[in-house]
């Protein structure tokens, strides 16, 4: 589970596409997400507390067993992941806010998740396992989406030309880059995928579609301009996976691949429903774009 697909292909891959992103932000990008503080609380609020309280109430109602119920569990309480914020730029999403959403979301991470493993397996579990405060896992999420998108930036600022005939290109990449890595992880988990999809796959799936659907939702209900709502819903429905395998089969903090299950499921189960529900949304956003979205701030 814990390959070299997950520990060096995807990080640096990720990397990349994040270059990429940083190539069409700029300083003022990340201004004007201070005009969005309610969106920035619903989607906190979502990832903190709600996508938890969802999650353990599938787990209830599917009946998991402990360890995946453990693993389910895991994979709520991680943060959004790189490939987010991805999503959100091939989908017309507001991508500072989905950079800005991540950076946030890792560093509070470091205190919720430990909470949220820990309750569940003091629930779950009888020999109650626990982990600590990962601060290492968290840094090395914040640099794959910080640094290469300062580089990006920087570009941008000293280089436009450059930019803007890298653009494009690198936009290409990006969804090469992103369709490797789904084959990659198929083909990688190939000997064991049918039994997991088994174990876990319809939990998974429920649970992703409606991560996607709330993050979207409640912005969009809430009043917030349709950009933003798909930023926001790619940030919420999309989990880092990768981390959630990383605390799972780390012999140091859970040491088990069956608590790993969920997140490499998820893992696969993202790529699809996330491009389904971008497609979806960017569509409505084509046929209502002549409507203008309400005032983010009111």
């Amino acid at each position: 589970m814990d390959s070299w697909l997950t520990t060096v292909a995807l990080p640096i891959a990720l990397g990349i596409v994040m270059l990429g992103l940083g190539l069409g932000l700029t300083i003022g990008d990340f201004r004007r997400v201070a005009t969005y503080p309610k969106l920035v609380l619903i989607a906190l609020g979502c990832q903190i507390v709600l996508l938890p309280a969802l999650c353990f109430g599938l787990v209830i109602a599917f009946g998991l067993r402990p360890e995946l119920a453990l693993g389910m569990m895991l994979l709520a309480a991680s943060p959004g992941g790189t490939t987010a914020n991805l999503y959100s730029h091939l989908f017309g999403g507001h991508v500072a806010l989905n950079v800005t959403l991540t950076a946030v979301n890792s560093v509070l991470a470091v205190l919720t998740l430990p909470v949220v493993v820990n309750l569940s397996s003091s629930y779950f579990l009888s020999d109650g396992a626990s982990i600590g405060l990962q601060l290492d896992k968290v840094v090395q999420v914040f640099a794959i989406v910080l640094i290469p998108v300062a580089i990006g930036m920087f570009l941008r600022s000293r280089l436009p030309a450059l930019a803007d005939r890298l653009a494009r290109p690198v936009k290409i990449l990006s969804v090469v880059v992103l369709v490797a890595v789904v084959v990659g992880a198929i083909v990688n988990e190939r000997d064991n995928i049918a039994e997991y999809f088994v174990a876990v796959g319809l939990i998974v799936l429920v649970f992703n579609v409606l991560s996607l659907a709330v993050g979207y939702g409640l912005p969009r209900l809430a009043g917030v301009g349709r950009r933003e709502s798909i930023a926001a819903g790619m940030e919420i429905g999309i989990h880092n996976s990768t981390l959630a395998i990383t605390i799972a089969v780390s012999p140091a903090l859970l040491n088990s691949t069956t608590i790993a299950i969920p997140a490499a499921v998820y893992g696969i189960v993202m790529f699809f429903t996330a491009a389904a529900f971008g497609y979806l949304v960017s569509r409505r956003r084509n046929t209502t774009e002549a409507q203008p979205d309400l005032d983010p701030t009111r």
